[in-house]
Protein backbone atom coordinates (compact mmCIF):
# COMPACT_ATOMS: atom_id res chain seq x y z
CA UNK A 1 0.00 0.00 0.00
CA UNK A 2 2.99 2.19 0.82
CA UNK A 3 4.63 1.87 -2.22
CA UNK A 4 1.27 2.54 -4.28
CA UNK A 5 1.01 5.82 -2.88
CA UNK A 6 4.47 6.58 -3.46
CA UNK A 7 4.32 5.63 -6.81
CA UNK A 8 0.82 7.46 -6.96
CA UNK A 9 2.17 10.74 -5.55
CA UNK A 10 5.19 10.26 -8.11
CA UNK A 11 2.96 10.29 -10.82
CA UNK A 12 0.28 12.92 -9.74
CA UNK A 13 3.52 15.65 -8.85
CA UNK A 14 4.83 14.70 -12.45
CA UNK A 15 1.79 15.29 -14.09
CA UNK A 16 0.82 18.32 -11.81
CA UNK A 17 4.30 19.59 -13.10
CA UNK A 18 3.63 19.29 -16.77
CA UNK A 19 0.31 20.77 -16.16
CA UNK A 20 1.99 23.97 -14.92
CA UNK A 21 4.61 24.05 -17.50
CA UNK A 22 2.40 23.24 -21.00
CA UNK A 23 -0.05 26.14 -19.18
CA UNK A 24 2.72 28.97 -19.04
CA UNK A 25 2.65 27.78 -22.70
CA UNK A 26 -0.47 27.96 -23.73
CA UNK A 27 -1.02 31.60 -21.90
CA UNK A 28 2.38 32.90 -24.06
CA UNK A 29 0.26 31.97 -27.07
CA UNK A 30 -2.96 33.36 -25.71
CA UNK A 31 -1.16 36.39 -24.96
CA UNK A 32 0.24 36.78 -28.34
CA UNK A 33 -3.02 37.61 -29.98
CA UNK A 34 -4.67 39.46 -26.81
CA UNK A 35 -1.76 42.26 -26.69
CA UNK A 36 -0.85 42.11 -30.77
CA UNK A 37 -4.30 41.74 -32.42
CA UNK A 38 -7.31 42.36 -29.58
CA UNK A 39 -6.03 45.25 -27.85
CA UNK A 40 -4.36 47.45 -30.29
CA UNK A 41 -7.11 47.18 -32.79
CA UNK A 42 -9.67 48.24 -30.01
CA UNK A 43 -7.33 51.21 -29.35
CA UNK A 44 -6.89 52.25 -33.40
CA UNK A 45 -10.85 51.02 -33.94
CA UNK A 46 -9.61 49.69 -36.94
CA UNK A 47 -12.58 46.75 -36.63
CA UNK A 48 -16.25 48.04 -35.01
CA UNK A 49 -16.63 46.73 -31.50
CA UNK A 50 -18.96 43.88 -32.59
CA UNK A 51 -16.69 42.61 -35.60
CA UNK A 52 -14.25 42.53 -32.76
CA UNK A 53 -15.99 41.01 -30.71
CA UNK A 54 -16.66 38.12 -33.24
CA UNK A 55 -13.76 36.86 -34.71
CA UNK A 56 -12.01 36.77 -30.53
CA UNK A 57 -14.98 35.66 -28.52
CA UNK A 58 -14.63 35.55 -25.61
CA UNK A 59 -10.55 34.84 -25.44
CA UNK A 60 -9.68 37.81 -22.84
CA UNK A 61 -12.05 35.88 -20.45
CA UNK A 62 -10.47 32.53 -21.24
CA UNK A 63 -6.78 34.20 -20.64
CA UNK A 64 -8.15 35.60 -17.41
CA UNK A 65 -9.07 31.97 -16.32
CA UNK A 66 -6.10 30.31 -17.29
CA UNK A 67 -3.85 33.14 -15.51
CA UNK A 68 -5.80 32.58 -12.14
CA UNK A 69 -5.58 28.45 -12.72
CA UNK A 70 -1.54 28.93 -13.34
CA UNK A 71 -1.23 31.22 -9.89
CA UNK A 72 -3.13 28.13 -8.18
CA UNK A 73 -0.63 26.06 -10.12
CA UNK A 74 2.64 27.63 -8.78
CA UNK A 75 1.59 27.60 -5.16
CA UNK A 76 0.99 24.18 -5.26
CA UNK A 77 -3.08 24.67 -4.49
CA UNK A 78 -3.76 22.05 -7.84
CA UNK A 79 -7.40 21.14 -6.39
CA UNK A 80 -8.93 24.52 -5.07
CA UNK A 81 -7.23 25.62 -8.79
CA UNK A 82 -9.05 22.88 -10.94
CA UNK A 83 -12.15 23.69 -8.72
CA UNK A 84 -12.07 27.33 -9.02
CA UNK A 85 -11.45 27.02 -12.77
CA UNK A 86 -14.12 24.33 -13.41
CA UNK A 87 -16.71 27.32 -12.83
CA UNK A 88 -15.46 29.11 -16.22
CA UNK A 89 -15.58 25.78 -18.58
CA UNK A 90 -18.67 26.93 -20.14
CA UNK A 91 -16.66 29.63 -21.96
CA UNK A 92 -14.81 26.81 -24.18
CA UNK A 93 -18.58 25.87 -25.02
CA UNK A 94 -19.38 29.46 -25.97
CA UNK A 95 -15.70 29.74 -27.74
CA UNK A 96 -16.24 26.43 -29.64
CA UNK A 97 -20.20 27.74 -30.56
CA UNK A 98 -18.68 31.01 -32.19
CA UNK A 99 -15.38 29.67 -33.61
CA UNK A 100 -16.97 29.21 -37.16
CA UNK A 101 -18.38 32.19 -37.51
CA UNK A 102 -15.14 33.87 -36.31
CA UNK A 103 -13.36 32.13 -39.37
CA UNK A 104 -16.47 33.55 -41.89
CA UNK A 105 -16.24 36.96 -40.44
CA UNK A 106 -12.16 37.06 -40.31
CA UNK A 107 -12.26 36.03 -44.09
CA UNK A 108 -14.67 38.97 -44.82
CA UNK A 109 -13.04 41.64 -43.21
CA UNK A 110 -9.77 40.19 -44.57
CA UNK A 111 -11.39 40.61 -48.45
CA UNK A 112 -13.18 43.68 -48.07
CA UNK A 113 -10.89 45.99 -45.14
CA UNK A 114 -7.72 46.98 -46.31
CA UNK A 115 -6.39 48.24 -43.38
CA UNK A 116 -6.96 45.58 -41.01
CA UNK A 117 -5.28 43.02 -44.13
CA UNK A 118 -1.94 45.29 -43.86
CA UNK A 119 -2.22 45.48 -40.30
CA UNK A 120 -2.60 41.64 -39.76
CA UNK A 121 0.07 40.83 -42.33
CA UNK A 122 2.59 43.36 -39.84
CA UNK A 123 1.67 41.76 -36.92
CA UNK A 124 2.46 38.19 -38.08
CA UNK A 125 6.01 39.12 -39.13
CA UNK A 126 6.99 39.86 -35.50
CA UNK A 127 9.37 37.44 -34.39
CA UNK A 128 7.59 36.65 -31.70
CA UNK A 129 4.79 34.83 -34.00
CA UNK A 130 7.56 32.23 -35.77
CA UNK A 131 6.07 32.11 -38.86
CA UNK A 132 2.32 31.20 -37.53
CA UNK A 133 -0.58 33.46 -38.62
CA UNK A 134 -3.70 34.47 -36.40
CA UNK A 135 -5.58 31.16 -38.09
CA UNK A 136 -2.95 29.14 -36.47
CA UNK A 137 -3.47 31.05 -33.10
CA UNK A 138 -7.65 30.97 -33.00
CA UNK A 139 -8.53 27.19 -32.42
CA UNK A 140 -5.36 26.96 -29.21
CA UNK A 141 -8.36 26.86 -27.03
CA UNK A 142 -9.86 24.09 -27.94
CA UNK A 143 -6.99 21.63 -28.47
CA UNK A 144 -6.25 23.25 -24.36
CA UNK A 145 -9.38 21.68 -23.85
CA UNK A 146 -8.71 18.17 -25.09
CA UNK A 147 -5.10 18.13 -23.20
CA UNK A 148 -6.72 19.76 -19.81
CA UNK A 149 -9.55 16.27 -20.28
CA UNK A 150 -5.80 14.03 -20.12
CA UNK A 151 -4.42 15.96 -17.29
CA UNK A 152 -7.51 15.83 -15.30
CA UNK A 153 -7.70 12.51 -15.83
CA UNK A 154 -4.32 11.45 -15.20
CA UNK A 155 -4.54 13.39 -11.70
CA UNK A 156 -7.63 11.63 -11.18
CA UNK A 157 -6.17 8.40 -12.02
CA UNK A 158 -3.13 9.26 -9.15
CA UNK A 159 -4.82 10.12 -6.73
CA UNK A 160 -5.28 7.82 -3.91
CA UNK A 161 -9.68 6.96 -3.97
CA UNK A 162 -9.39 7.19 0.16
CA UNK A 163 -8.59 11.11 0.44
CA UNK A 164 -10.87 13.87 0.10
CA UNK A 165 -8.86 15.02 -3.39
CA UNK A 166 -10.10 12.23 -4.74
CA UNK A 167 -13.77 13.15 -4.64
CA UNK A 168 -13.12 17.05 -5.55
CA UNK A 169 -11.24 15.75 -8.87
CA UNK A 170 -13.77 13.24 -9.89
CA UNK A 171 -16.25 16.36 -9.75
CA UNK A 172 -13.48 18.15 -12.11
CA UNK A 173 -13.09 15.42 -14.54
CA UNK A 174 -16.68 15.02 -15.06
CA UNK A 175 -17.06 19.15 -15.65
CA UNK A 176 -14.94 18.65 -18.42
CA UNK A 177 -16.13 15.56 -20.01
CA UNK A 178 -19.19 17.37 -20.12
CA UNK A 179 -18.11 20.26 -21.78
CA UNK A 180 -15.47 18.34 -24.23
CA UNK A 181 -18.86 16.14 -25.19
CA UNK A 182 -20.51 19.67 -25.50
CA UNK A 183 -17.97 20.42 -27.63
CA UNK A 184 -17.65 17.63 -29.72
CA UNK A 185 -21.17 17.82 -30.32
CA UNK A 186 -20.92 21.30 -32.04
CA UNK A 187 -18.31 19.50 -34.42
CA UNK A 188 -20.29 16.68 -35.66
CA UNK A 189 -23.45 18.77 -36.10
CA UNK A 190 -21.39 21.36 -38.33
CA UNK A 191 -19.68 18.49 -40.05
CA UNK A 192 -22.69 16.78 -40.66
CA UNK A 193 -24.59 20.53 -41.98
CA UNK A 194 -21.35 19.93 -44.48
CA UNK A 195 -22.07 16.27 -45.49
CA UNK A 196 -25.75 17.01 -45.92
CA UNK A 197 -24.72 20.33 -48.10
CA UNK A 198 -22.06 18.59 -50.33
CA UNK A 199 -24.79 15.51 -51.12
CA UNK A 200 -27.59 18.20 -52.14
CA UNK A 201 -24.65 19.23 -54.46
CA UNK A 202 -24.12 16.47 -56.40
CA UNK A 203 -27.96 15.79 -56.80
CA UNK A 204 -29.34 16.99 -60.18
CA UNK A 205 -32.25 19.77 -59.59
CA UNK A 206 -33.66 20.83 -55.84
CA UNK A 207 -36.66 17.87 -56.20
CA UNK A 208 -34.87 15.75 -53.56
CA UNK A 209 -34.24 17.74 -50.28
CA UNK A 210 -31.30 16.68 -48.28
CA UNK A 211 -30.66 19.38 -45.81
CA UNK A 212 -33.38 18.29 -43.34
CA UNK A 213 -33.30 19.28 -39.59
CA UNK A 214 -32.36 16.60 -37.13
CA UNK A 215 -31.09 13.85 -40.32
CA UNK A 216 -27.76 12.40 -40.30
CA UNK A 217 -25.29 11.44 -43.07
CA UNK A 218 -24.02 8.02 -42.44
CA UNK A 219 -22.52 6.54 -45.62
CA UNK A 220 -22.42 6.68 -49.56
CA UNK A 221 -20.69 4.39 -51.93
CA UNK A 222 -21.65 2.38 -55.39
CA UNK A 223 -23.46 -0.93 -55.29
CA UNK A 224 -25.12 -3.15 -57.79
CA UNK A 225 -28.66 -3.64 -58.05
CA UNK A 226 -29.75 -7.03 -58.71
CA UNK A 227 -32.92 -6.73 -61.17
CA UNK A 228 -35.70 -9.28 -60.25
CA UNK A 229 -35.97 -10.51 -64.34
CA UNK A 230 -32.64 -11.91 -64.86
CA UNK A 231 -31.81 -8.21 -66.14
CA UNK A 232 -27.93 -6.59 -66.80
CA UNK A 233 -26.94 -5.74 -62.88
CA UNK A 234 -27.47 -2.24 -62.57
CA UNK A 235 -24.64 -0.07 -60.37
CA UNK A 236 -25.66 2.89 -58.36
CA UNK A 237 -24.92 5.21 -55.69
CA UNK A 238 -26.53 5.19 -52.88
CA UNK A 239 -26.58 7.69 -49.95
CA UNK A 240 -27.56 6.51 -46.26
CA UNK A 241 -29.20 8.94 -43.90
CA UNK A 242 -30.53 8.16 -40.72
CA UNK A 243 -34.15 8.05 -41.55
CA UNK A 244 -33.70 7.60 -45.64
CA UNK A 245 -31.91 5.91 -48.47
CA UNK A 246 -31.31 7.64 -51.69
CA UNK A 247 -30.52 5.48 -54.65
CA UNK A 248 -29.06 7.89 -57.57
CA UNK A 249 -26.90 7.06 -61.56
CA UNK A 250 -25.00 9.10 -63.09
CA UNK A 251 -26.09 12.17 -65.42
CA UNK A 252 -25.40 11.55 -69.36
CA UNK A 253 -21.30 12.40 -69.75
CA UNK A 254 -22.04 14.79 -72.58
CA UNK A 255 -24.94 16.84 -70.69
CA UNK A 256 -23.91 20.55 -70.75
CA UNK A 257 -24.72 21.62 -67.12
CA UNK A 258 -24.96 18.28 -64.91
CA UNK A 259 -22.64 15.93 -66.41
CA UNK A 260 -20.31 15.50 -63.18
CA UNK A 261 -23.62 15.26 -60.99
CA UNK A 262 -26.01 12.34 -60.37
CA UNK A 263 -29.74 12.13 -61.32
CA UNK A 264 -31.84 10.83 -58.03
CA UNK A 265 -33.64 7.59 -58.78
CA UNK A 266 -35.66 6.81 -55.19
CA UNK A 267 -35.68 7.84 -52.12
CA UNK A 268 -36.77 5.38 -49.48
CA UNK A 269 -37.77 5.82 -46.02
CA UNK A 270 -36.23 3.80 -43.09
CA UNK A 271 -39.16 3.72 -40.82
CA UNK A 272 -40.16 0.29 -42.17
CA UNK A 273 -37.43 -1.23 -43.38
CA UNK A 274 -35.87 -4.86 -42.78
CA UNK A 275 -32.55 -6.21 -43.92
CA UNK A 276 -30.77 -9.38 -44.33
CA UNK A 277 -28.18 -11.10 -45.58
CA UNK A 278 -28.69 -13.28 -48.96
CA UNK A 279 -25.75 -16.47 -48.93
CA UNK A 280 -25.22 -18.40 -51.27
CA UNK A 281 -25.37 -16.14 -54.38
CA UNK A 282 -22.12 -14.56 -54.82
CA UNK A 283 -19.92 -17.27 -55.60
CA UNK A 284 -18.21 -16.57 -52.35
CA UNK A 285 -16.95 -12.99 -53.60
CA UNK A 286 -18.46 -9.61 -51.68
CA UNK A 287 -22.47 -10.31 -50.65
CA UNK A 288 -26.22 -9.44 -51.24
CA UNK A 289 -28.22 -7.45 -49.47
CA UNK A 290 -31.77 -7.65 -49.38
CA UNK A 291 -32.99 -4.13 -47.99
CA UNK A 292 -37.05 -4.33 -48.39
CA UNK A 293 -39.29 -1.82 -47.77
CA UNK A 294 -43.77 -1.70 -47.94
CA UNK A 295 -43.95 -1.78 -51.83
CA UNK A 296 -40.55 -2.74 -53.15
CA UNK A 297 -37.62 -5.01 -52.15
CA UNK A 298 -33.84 -4.12 -53.35
CA UNK A 299 -31.36 -6.55 -53.77
CA UNK A 300 -27.74 -4.74 -53.58
CA UNK A 301 -24.55 -6.74 -54.43
CA UNK A 302 -20.93 -5.93 -54.18
CA UNK A 303 -17.83 -7.95 -54.86
CA UNK A 304 -16.08 -6.77 -51.57
CA UNK A 305 -16.97 -8.61 -48.54
CA UNK A 306 -15.87 -5.92 -46.25
CA UNK A 307 -17.76 -3.47 -47.92
CA UNK A 308 -21.47 -5.49 -47.93
CA UNK A 309 -20.23 -6.12 -44.05
CA UNK A 310 -20.23 -2.73 -43.76
CA UNK A 311 -23.40 -1.35 -45.32
CA UNK A 312 -24.96 -4.70 -43.56
CA UNK A 313 -24.18 -2.53 -40.24
CA UNK A 314 -24.66 0.71 -41.35
CA UNK A 315 -28.03 -0.24 -42.71
CA UNK A 316 -29.14 -2.21 -39.79
CA UNK A 317 -27.90 0.65 -37.10
CA UNK A 318 -29.66 3.41 -39.24
CA UNK A 319 -33.60 1.38 -39.06
CA UNK A 320 -32.51 0.56 -35.48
Amino acid sequence: VEDQRARWERKHSRTAKELLETEHKYLEQLDLVLTYFVTILKAKGTLKPAVLETIFGPLESLYSASHVLSLHLEKGSLVPGLEDFCQSLDLYGHYAENLEQANKTLKEQLRKNKSFRRFKKLQETRPQFQGRELEDLLPLPLQRLRQYKHFFRDLLENTSPDTADYQKLAKTVKSICEVSQWVQDIFDKRENSLQLLRVQKLLKGQKTQVSTPGRWYIREGWLLVVPPKGEDLKRRMFFLFSDILIAAKPCHPLHLLNSNKLSCQAVYPLHQCSVDKVFGHTWSQGGLLSVSFPHKTLLLMSSNQQEINDWYQSLTAAVR
